[in-house]
């Protein structure tokens, strides 16, 4: 399907977060939606400041003019147009926003939305970072159609993917986001030659995936140093896992497993001047961290400026 090809009829995008931003600027490549909705800038980050949203940022650079909704369920204007010209399908992705009727149903091919999980697995905000803390060795990525529960519409297509042990939740995403957008080319295309087969979840097998907290952010030198690892790996880049040092907030960014033993919180060895720590079950060597109130930094320069040695205690 070449861009500005929508034979079927016009196609919608409703997004906001960083996963609908990297779908609409894979998408934007291939087709053209008539109508894209994020929701408005926010008051975020440092000095509370306001932020537009991801989706917003990606449409002021690729030029796609965008709608603005707080509350897409009470917007006139965007409820008026879907009434006077409803489209093919709307993409919703990462928005945010609960779809209400008559957004569910106007469209010929209803909302179809990509979920990063083998749905009904992970339903919820959280699927990547819930599967990596968990250790799963196999996850994927759905494009299902939305009914009023929370990802429990009938699945159109699904493709499996072995994360590995070392990719963060971010990497993860950009790799889902890709093949959940090539997922997404496909439904419009059975959408559009009255081809697509959907199947219904079995919700009896669905497991959830409810946000990250942050104190589930803090991890402790007895957990199991693979629980760990996979924490760091699931929690990067937000909100990042840490830990308390001498009563000061350190975020570790990257983290490996090692099979050396000892005391938890013990450093039990340097590898290249990265500090190998003890943890119950194995040892953690730490790779990058960011004290509070710095920057990121090699694992093996906060090290030294701590003049770490073998037997010291991260308490």
């Amino acid at each position: 399907m070449g861009r500005n090809e929508n034979k079927g009829g016009p196609l919608w995008f409703f997004g906001t977060g960083r996963f609908a931003a990297k779908c609409l600027s894979l998408l934007e490549k291939d087709i053209s939606f008539d109508v894209v909705v994020t929701s408005p800038p926010a008051k975020g980050g440092r000095g509370l400041r306001t932020v537009s949203s991801p989706v917003d940022e990606v449409c002021s650079t690729l030029e796609i003019p965008v709608r603005r909704s707080a509350n897409v369920g009470q917007d006139d204007a965007l409820l008026s147009l879907l009434k006077e010209a409803p489209p093919l399908a709307i993409l919703v992705v990462d928005f945010g926003q609960k779809i209400p009727e008559p957004f569910l149903s106007a469209p010929s091919g209803g909302c179809l939305n990509i979920h990063p999980s083998l749905l009904p697995l992970y339903r919820g905000a959280a699927p990547v970072q819930r599967a990596l803390m968990n250790g799963d060795e196999r996850i994927g990525v759905t494009l299902f159609r939305l009914v009023e529960k929370m990802d429990a519409g009938p699945v159109l297509f699904q493709e499996e993917f072995i994360p590995g042990d070392s990719r963060s939740s971010g990497e993860v995403l950009d790799i889902l986001a890709e093949k959940g957008s090539k997922l997404f080319l496909l439904g419009v295309k059975c959408l559009i030659e009255g081809t697509c087969v959907s199947k219904e979840q079995n919700s009896e097998s669905a497991s959830y995936a409810p946000k990250i907290t942050n104190n589930e952010a803090e991890i402790f030198w007895t957990y199991p140093a693979r629980r760990i690892v996979n924490a760091v790996r699931a929690l990067d880049p937000a909100p990042g896992a840490f830990l308390f040092i001498g009563g000061k907030r350190v975020k570790i960014w990257s983290a490996e497993f090692s099979p050396l033993s000892g005391s938890p919180g013990e450093v039990l060895d340097f590898d290249d001047g990265y500090p190998v720590v003890s943890a119950s079950e194995g040892a953690v060597l730490l790779r990058c961290v960011q004290p509070e109130g710095k920057r990121r930094m090699d694992g093996a320069e906060w090290a030294r400026g701590l003049r770490l040695k073998k037997g010291d205690f991260l308490h």
